[in-house]
């Protein structure tokens, strides 16, 4: 396997991970650390350490994020809330006609939201279904982030132009935990960070398999986008906008860019889950 190909390489698990948000289980402490995130569009190393690292099994894709943060803080506790307005960690999984949005805040709020490229949503096609009805999901039209510039403010400056955003939709079975080292939301004292843990069954990766075997072969590769945002203030202002860091840099502060997410080779060979001896 040439690891320069890809930028991250996830190895299959045989245990059955109990997610309760804490990452020093052997499974954890034996999986492939990433390196440290930097920012999305400078490439510079984000002034507090993010890593993530991956593991899966034939059930669930297994993802932990380390989020170092000194004061950490989270408000927004309802399902769906705009959690990017705050601090968050962020997942996104491409389906090549289609992508998935995770963001979770250190009180375990979820947002979710399923993209589908308008010039594949056709009468006809995989997802003129009824998961997908426009008016009865109530889809919006999404070209991208906020452009005023008239050449591209309703189709955005993506290639592909604007996507159909399901924001109801939830992915089946997924289960979420974080574990705050400190103290929520009390600037009295300085906290190490919080951790998240996930697991996502490969049964309901259906809409994003992209032709794919699920769970994967030996040697496949998916693009997966893991990033956080960071709300910063500054003299009573809050610094806009938010820094995010990533695994992998799209080069300027757009996170729906599915062709420039890492990717992520999944190699069927198992982790050493035994604990670490010094």
């Amino acid at each position: 396997m040439n690891n320069s190909k890809y930028n991250y390489i996830a190895y299959r698990t045989n245990v059955d991970i109990t997610i309760d948000g804490d990452l020093t289980k052997p499974v954890w402490q034996n999986a492939k650390k990433s390196q440290r995130f930097v920012d999305m569009a400078t490439r510079d190393p984000g002034f507090y350490d993010t890593r993530m690292a991956c593991t899966w099994s034939n059930e669930y894709l297994y993802i932990g994020y380390w989020v170092e943060e000194p004061f950490v803080a989270a408000e927004l506790t309802k399902r769906g809330d705009t959690l990017f307005k705050e601090n968050d960690i962020e997942l996104f999984i491409d389906g090549g006609d289609c992508y998935y949005e995770l963001e979770i805040n250190a009180l375990s709020t979820v947002y979710e939201m399923f993209f589908i490229w308008r010039d594949a949503y056709k009468k006809g096609s995989c997802f003129d279904v009824d998961e997908f009805d426009l008016l009865d999901r109530n889809a919006y039209s999404f070209a991208g982030d906020f452009d005023r510039n008239p050449e591209s403010f309703w189709d955005g400056t993506h290639s592909r132009g604007a996507r159909w955003a399901f924001r109801d939709w939830e992915f089946p079975g997924l289960r979420v935990a974080v574990k705050v080292q400190g103290t929520l939301n009390d600037n009295n004292d300085v906290d190490a960070g919080w951790t998240v843990e996930l697991a996502m069954p490969w049964s309901s990766m259906e809409w994003l398999r992209n032709g794919r075997s699920l769970p994967p072969k030996d040697g496949d590769t998916w693009n997966m986008f893991f990033g956080r945002f960071q709300k910063l203030m500054n003299a009573g202002q809050e610094i806009q906008p938010h820094p995010a860091w990533v695994l992998k840099p799209h080069g300027k502060y757009d996170t729906h860019q599915p062709e420039l997410f890492p990717r992520v080779c999944f190699a069927d060979k198992e982790l050493n889950t035994a604990p670490n001896i010094d």
